[in-house]
């Protein structure tokens, strides 16, 4: 059995990182692997095919050497809509400066922008805002004319070519997934990935759409939906329960949502996955600093921490870890944050118990609420969740009890996609063929890791049919000398 290390220095909520530029080579890799990454991100906006599957090779390779399950979400680009190339780069827009929207690729003056979104024109009405540079720049659209738009700036700055271009309150008809996402995901599905993400997402038919593709290629792929516009806001539950997981994504959602929406945005969408007990990332910005410097703000650390205190399973770094000078860095210090703030959750008040546990059986659900009061009462070092799908240990990671626990599982992929619930340490390599060797691997794995001693107790959730109701049962081990 590989080595699958443990430690009290590992946070319980997981940590994904993006990979790039600056991170991708193997030694890089393990390094933050070490430091606490659980998830990497390969963000499909970048890049070649092929350097995306050297990637993926590359993390499943050191995966396999470091004998610890880690999990590779493929971020799929979504419409995103960009400026063209500017005629003159960067350009500083002035406060009531005229700029025009023309069609075509090339702009003929300092004055004319273009788009990657040929019915942009088209879409626009009087008085749409379009949001440059991550909302740095506003405009206002003032008339259209001639095949043109025109657009006043009601708030100056500098904007630089194939730069985003957001439009709050703009219904487009843009379909979510371009047919470069669906080239992406056919790949993905199709490669092995574990979650697959999908930018922009307005309905919960969007999510329908990309797990058939993921069926079709008999993958068990989850599907992430990323919140980033209103109309995911106003159709939050439907989409919550379509997908698999939810992400946060703050940057995009930062613009096409007033800025002070953006906090108690964040709070309702991971309440709603607390509900629904389903995964959720928050994103985008937490580190933003360690691209250049070694030390967070004070202001970046209150957030990682609030994410957490909120209920987030997961923190993601993007470019900290993609291109910033010190990716290492940023992860253990998210890592030493999300530590901190776990210590303070032994006192706080357990989260309800989920109204829809979507894909569990009710027995399996309650048998996993009873284990985890068990635990408690027993004073328990350790619990123990058997598991085929996954499905289970995800309902006992949105109890947020400070017991560890580890997932155990035939399926490979299954251990993988454990790496982003939290609080749930995917152990690999154990026999589920018999009661009796489970207890004692589970036990001699926990004994190598300083978790369990002679007298210590020990909850296990499993099956004893493997039939209609799931996992129906429970029992308690106690360590013997």
């Amino acid at each position: 059995m590989a080595s699958t290390e443990h430690s009290t220095k590992r946070a319980r909520t997981k940590i994904v990182s993006t990979l790039g530029p600056v991170s991708s080579s193997p030694e890089m890799i393990e390094e933050l692997i070490l430091e606490g990454v659980d998830v990497f991100r390969i963000n499909m906006a970048h890049g070649t095919r092929s350097e995306h599957q050297a990637v993926f090779d590359r993390i499943r390779e050191v995966s396999e050497a470091v004998g610890r399950p880690i999990a590779i979400l493929v971020d799929l680009a979504g419409p995103k809509i960009r400026l063209g190339e500017l005629f003159q780069d960067p350009k500083v827009c002035t406060l009531g400066e005229e700029i025009r929207f023309v069609a075509g690729n090339e702009s003929n003056s300092t004055s004319e922008f273009t788009t990657n979104y040929e019915s942009l024109i088209d879409e626009l009405s009087l008085g749409d805002n379009v949001m440059l540079a991550d909302g740095t720049v506003a405009l206002k659209v003032v008339a259209i004319e001639d095949g043109e738009a025109v657009c006043e700036v009601t708030e100056g700055g500098t904007v630089r070519s194939r730069q985003g271009v957001n439009l709050p309150g703009v219904s487009l008809s843009v379909p979510a997934m371009t047919e470069r996402d669906h080239e992406n995901a056919h790949w993905a599905a199709k490669a092995g990935v574990d979650f697959i993400s999908l930018s922009f997402v307005r309905t919960p038919l969007e999510i329908v759409e990309l797990k058939q593709i993921v069926r079709d290629h008999a993958s068990s792929a989850m599907v992430i939906a990323k919140i980033e516009k209103r109309e995911a806001l106003q159709r939050l539950d439907e989409i919550v329960l379509a997908a698999d997981g939810v992400m946060v994504a703050r940057g995009d959602l930062g613009v096409e949502i007033d800025v002070a929406e953006t906090p108690m945005a964040q709070k309702r969408i991971i309440r709603k996955c607390q509900e629904y007990s389903k995964p959720v990332i928050v994103a985008t910005q937490m580190l933003d600093s360690m691209h250049k410097s070694t030390r967070p703000t004070r202001a970046e650390a209150s957030d990682v921490a609030n994410a957490i205190l909120d209920g987030a399973d997961a923190c993601m770094l993007s470019g900290e870890t993609a291109i910033g000078d010190y990716p290492v860095e940023s992860v253990a210090m998210m890592n030493r944050i999300m530590l901190n703030t776990e210590s303070s959750l032994v006192d706080m008040p357990e989260y309800a118990s989920p109204k829809v546990a979507d894909g569990v059986q009710l027995v399996t659900s309650a048998v996993v609420y009873g284990a985890a009061r068990i635990a408690d009462r027993l004073e328990a070092k350790l619990v123990v969740i058997a598991t085929r799908t996954g499905n289970t240990a995800r309902i006992k990671a949105k109890q947020r009890d400070y017991i560890p626990t580890v997932g155990v599982s035939r399926n490979l992929s299954t251990l993988r996609q454990l790496c982003l619930f939290w609080g749930i340490i995917p152990l690999r390599g154990m026999p589920l063929d018999s009661g009796e060797e489970l207890r004692t691997a589970v036990e001699n794995w926990g004994r190598e890791q300083a978790l369990l001693t002679d007298g210590d107790y020990a909850v296990f959730v499993t099956s004893s049919t493997f039939g209609t109701l799931g996992h129906d049962e429970l029992f308690v081990h106690q360590i013997e000398d």
